[in-house]
């Protein structure tokens, strides 16, 4: 078969190089195309073809860069000669992507591969239009061979005063062609100067390897350890922000996102920074445990109870996976160049963040037991994508990768832990729930009012306790702090001192100690003897000398309360923000309903609304072996048809010579007839470029000033309109 097109060379190919392009370049089967031709199209044009770039490493990248610098056709001794004898595998691989492919006469590019790799690939200008004496470089006199070191590795453009006037050594140059005007004040160094100039070569220094990966050694076992404790923390922290929202929820901004305000006294209660926090956030954002309400209020969605319910291995891969894949950066939140970036906003998205996340635990999992320097992270990344779109982040891009994969136990002490190999390898991940700490069922009690979790509770004492008492510290074990606000909380939520008590009892292997007897019976004696309801809202309390007090009380002054009666006060504040005033200033009061009733009960909010995810704004993925399969037979069958289509209408425009030409009555009233008859006729179309064919038809019907007919050529019911029709004859 003769190859003269990319489009040629692409039918010569068999189903497995067909099926190693799309696996290298999924952009060209998403959705498939009709046929070849189409598909010759799409491979050729310049969004397809930078993604294909950017998938290639700095050798391949050196090698494409050299193929451009040459003239078509090119052969693979001549670009061996210009980088090294290496080029053979890189040769191979660029054709096996596309980005070359092979004619009769040698090698070629596709058409707009030069204009997406830029005007000056390589640092190399145009090259000469004339015919240059290269051997006249040596007798370069010596201003001159200044200007050509300054030149020759790029950028091969220079200023100068006056091109009338230029000096003596641009002035030599220009004479011999070597430098080349491009206006009045600009120069520029043809190509082959510049090879010349460079010994031959196009790089100056070659990256056929990849450079050495180097760090700090670590034991399996050590890393794996790490990592099971990170998977432990990562799943309380989700656990723990989702229960806090439940509780007190947060108002999303206007423009969408968390508020600085939320967003630190939410590091505040997770005892992390806020760029941790932020992170935490985004995964329960990505996996859809959280969701925006009509009132622009954060709440855990339904959702939340089915993870819940999931075991460990499940909950976790639920959350790496959504962060593996998610075009969004939580480490934007808090950046000094993106002081407006909000965490869970709309600003977070970055279209190259999953490449590179990607790329990243790649070069992990190929370098076990090894938790990189970053400088030798740095220089193995830049060797596999030196090209990237947003390549201003793509070191930033990493290095959140690798902290983030620290956080979510993928790595562990720096280097990637068998977790995240399985992970990655799309493996079971049972191993998670068996070498996950075993959950206790009790704790210790101190003698300070705190209490000591030896282990991780079970989710019924870790969620009563989290009523009860704030987390101090975290760790091994965990210790939590009762106090007065604390214990007013687990009333609020509807429990009575004694049912405190009993819990305490029940869950301590030591005894309870006199003061915390003593602080939960002296909250209780006081909890609710103070009620608000909503006038915009009312205080009212069986004892007069407490409602006296708060009257006179100058810090509540900003309530403006009003006595209606010796038990009852009115406010101008609602009930909420009059309850939150009140125990700021040291009272204890609890909600009423309009009945009378204190309003208690556990506060597990959740969202009404659907949670909606965020999109994923990145490359395309990967289709599945089957679905190459599929795709392939799709564009086999096309092409065949578009074949016969082709042949089948030069076979009626041979036979049927001359195109019909008929006034529009005589059309309409043929048509007529041959539809009554159910005929076959030959009608002259035009179309939407101007051009006329024939087409052979079955008429069936005219509607709407169109003719439906089933067209010979293609097999299809079709719709023909009557004022491109510029005659009809019948066969």
């Amino acid at each position: 078969m003769e190859m003269r097109s990319f489009s040629d060379y692409l039918r010569s190919v068999d189903d497995a190089a067909l099926i190693s392009l799309f696996s290298a370049r999924p952009d060209l089967v998403t959705p498939v195309p009709p046929d070849i031709a189409s598909l010759a199209v799409r491979a050729c044009s310049a969004p397809s073809l930078a993604r294909s770039i950017d998938s290639l490493n700095k050798w391949q990248l050196q090698v494409l860069e050299a193929v451009v610098n040459v003239n078509e056709p090119f052969s693979e001794k001549a670009i061996a000669s210009l980088t090294d004898k290496q080029a053979a595998s890189a040769l191979e691989h660029l054709t096996k992507v596309g980005l070359i492919y092979p004619s009769d006469d040698g090698l070629r590019v596709p058409t707009q591969l030069r204009e997406v790799l830029g005007a000056e690939p390589a640092g190399l200008g145009p090259a000469s239009m004339v015919k240059l004496k290269l051997s006249e470089l040596a007798q370069a006199p010596q201003d001159s061979k200044k200007i050509l070191e300054r030149l020759m590795w790029g950028p091969p453009r220079g200023s100068v005063g006056d091109i009338k006037n230029p000096g003596p050594g641009i002035a030599w140059l220009l004479e011999r062609k070597f430098l080349v005007a491009l206006d009045q004040r600009t120069v520029i160094l043809p190509r082959e100067v510049a090879i010349e100039l460079r010994g031959k070569k196009i790089h100056k220094e070659l990256c056929a390897q990849a450079p050495e990966f180097t760090g700090a050694k670590r034991e399996k076992k050590q890393v794996d350890l790490a990592a099971i404790a990170n998977v432990s923390t990562v799943l309380r922290w989700v656990e723990e922000l989702l229960n806090f929202w439940a509780e007190e929820p947060a108002d999303a901004l206007r423009a969408g996102g968390l508020g600085v305000r939320d967003l630190k006294t939410l590091s505040t209660h997770l005892g992390v920074d806020d760029a941790c926090t932020a992170f935490i956030a985004e995964l329960a954002y990505l996996t859809s445990l959280i969701s925006i309400d009509a009132n622009d209020q954060i709440l855990p969605s339904n959702k939340f109870d089915i993870w819940l319910m999931q075991s460990p291995a499940d909950r976790w891969q639920m959350l790496a996976s959504a962060w593996l894949i998610t075009s969004r950066v939580s480490g934007l939140v808090g950046r000094l160049e993106s002081k407006n970036v909000a965490a869970l906003g709309p600003e977070l998205d970055r279209v190259n963040a999953s490449k590179v996340r990607g790329l990243t635990l790649s070069l992990l999992k190929e370098n076990p037991g090894i938790a990189p320097d970053w400088n030798s992270f740095k220089s193995s990344l830049d060797w596999r994508a030196p090209v990237r779109r947003n390549s201003s982040l793509q070191d930033e891009l990493a290095e959140w990768t690798l902290r983030e994969a620290e956080w979510l136990g993928i790595t562990g002490q720096g280097a990637i832990s068998k977790y995240g190999i399985g992970f990655l390898n799309g493996d079971d991940l049972d191993l998670i729930n068996q070498d996950l700490p075993k959950t206790v069922d009790h704790i210790l009690i101190q003698s300070d009012n705190t209490a000591i979790a030896p282990g991780p509770l079970e989710h019924e004492i870790s969620q009563s306790l989290a009523m009860m008492a704030e987390i101090e510290s975290r760790g091994g074990a965990t210790v939590y702090r009762f106090t007065e606000a604390t214990i007013r909380r687990a009333l609020d939520h509807g429990k009575t001192g004694d049912e405190i008590k009993s819990f305490l009892a029940k869950t301590s292997k030591t005894p309870m100690p006199q003061p915390l007897e003593y602080l939960i019976a002296d909250v209780a004696k006081k909890h609710g003897k103070l009620r608000v309801g909503n006038t915009s809202s009312f205080i009212r309390c069986e004892d007069t000398a407490l409602i006296s007090q708060i009257i006179t009380d100058k810090k509540l002054e900003i309530l403006g309360l009003r006595r209606i009666a010796p038990e009852v006060v009115i406010c101008e504040m609602d009930a909420t923000d009059a309850m939150r005033i009140l125990r700021e200033c040291g009272y204890l009061p609890a909600g009423e309903s309009a009945n009378g009733m204190i309003l208690t009960g556990a506060k597990s909010n959740r969202a009404l609304t659907k949670p909606r995810p965020p999109r994923i704004i990145g490359e395309v993925e990967v289709p599945t072996d089957k679905s190459l399969t599929a795709a392939i037979r799709t564009l086999r069958t096309g092409e065949k048809s578009t074949h016969r289509q082709t042949r089948l209408r030069q076979v009626a425009n041979e036979a049927l010579g001359v195109l019909p030409r008929t006034t529009a009555n005589e059309t309409m009233d043929v048509l007529q007839q041959f539809i009554s008859e159910q005929k076959t006729l030959s009608i002259g179309y035009a179309d939407n470029n101007g051009g006329v064919t024939h087409r052979i038809i079955d008429p069936i019907r005219i509607s709407a000033g169109a003719l439906i007919a089933r067209d010979h050529a293609t097999g299809e019911v079709q719709s023909f309109r009557i004022p491109r029709i510029t005659g009809v004859a019948p066969l």
